[in-house]
């Protein structure tokens, strides 16, 4: 397997663009009940009180759901998920007064898996060509995991398009990639990151015994409020739709072997650019992947209001383990006019 990016000046350079066209389809699947992305519908279009369409942005088309109207809030999921992680949060945020999207990143989902651009600084112009495309001045991003990277990403590169950050589960990029280096507890929770590196490997693994790997991932990462046997066969039917797993840990490969190389250290000196806008950062106590020490301290690149929560007792996916109090906290968060208090 070779590296699917060879970005310049850590900006994604990979032949697209920051601006693209609505899609003129509200819902593109086939009469086969299969997507434009050759995902089934009934895998990843679930149903709820949401809508459904696909948005030309970047070069490629993105599912997205939407709910509600009003100022636009963002929400990128992580590994190994897709958009269906922030259901708890689209119809609160919705009857909150707020346009809700829940984005399909590159390659996961409903969204296109296209050969390259998986590198987060294309993932991110992903983000913000989305915003662009659905007619919004700005957006307030909201972040999981690999999400909440490429929204720190966003922000620094497009601060126009962002109106707010909050951010879950993940530091700065900066921090992350001091801490993975330097932190040998960091880089002992981070090992999934280097066992990507391997080629094909982690692919077979993550759709073998119907997506069993997938399961024990979303289990072992969370707190002691596992999540529901249901809800872990959506996000392993989601990861056995083919060419997903390979997209999925793409990015992964990239901040990995991005360490040594140009590409990579461009990418870091850019992101020394702080975040100018308020800034929400949530972390699980709990979280075994992501360790506290490594999160916290990600507000010395925010040149902004900077308000860090640690829930109690939560693990990697605090708005899927409790999602009631993460979403009173991002949506009064939101709604604060006054965000340094």
């Amino acid at each position: 397997m070779t590296d699917s990016t060879d970005s310049t000046d850590g900006a994604g350079d990979t032949g697209t663009t920051d601006t693209a066209e609505m899609s003129d389809t509200a819902d593109t699947t086939g009469a086969a009940g299969v997507n434009h992305s050759g995902a089934p519908s009934s895998v990843i279009r679930m149903d709820g009180p949401w809508t459904h369409r696909d948005v030309a942005a970047n070069g490629a088309r993105f599912h997205i759901a939407e709910m509600g109207e009003g100022p636009l809030v963002m929400l990128l999921h992580g590994f190994p998920q897709f958009w269906w992680a922030w259901r708890h949060q689209l119809p609160a945020l919705a009857e909150a007064g707020y346009r809700a999207v829940a984005m399909d990143l590159r390659g996961v989902g409903g969204s296109d898996r296209t050969p390259r651009g998986y590198d987060p600084a294309n993932l991110a112009l992903d983000v913000t060509g989305v915003i662009r495309s659905l007619g919004e001045p700005d957006a307030a991003l909201v972040g999981h995991d690999l999400g909440g990277y490429l929204a720190w990403t966003a922000a620094v590169m497009r601060p126009k398009l962002v109106r707010r950050l909050a951010v879950a589960s993940m530091p700065h990029p900066r921090r992350w990639r001091a801490a993975m280096l330097g932190d040998l507890r960091q880089t002992a929770a981070g090992a999934y990151v280097w066992g990507f590196q391997s080629p094909w490997v982690p692919e077979r693994r993550l759709v073998a015994d119907d997506g069993a790997l997938v399961g024990r991932l979303l289990r072992e990462w969370a707190g002691p409020r596992l999540p529901e046997d249901d809800a872990v066969e959506v996000y392993r039917r989601a990861m056995c739709v083919p060419s997903t797993a390979h997209c999925s840990i793409e990015p992964y490969r990239w901040m990995v072997r991005s360490l040594a190389r140009l590409d990579g250290f461009q990418f870091n000196r850019r992101m020394k650019r702080p975040v100018r806008v308020p800034t929400l950062h949530l972390h699980g106590s709990l979280d075994p992947v992501m360790r506290t020490r490594s999160a916290a301290g990600s507000g010395e690149y925010v040149e902004a209001p900077y308000r860090w929560r640690l829930f109690d007792g939560l693990g990697h996916f605090p708005h899927e383990e409790d999602p009631k109090a993460f979403t009173s906290e991002l949506v009064d968060w939101l709604k604060d006019p006054e965000p340094d208090r």
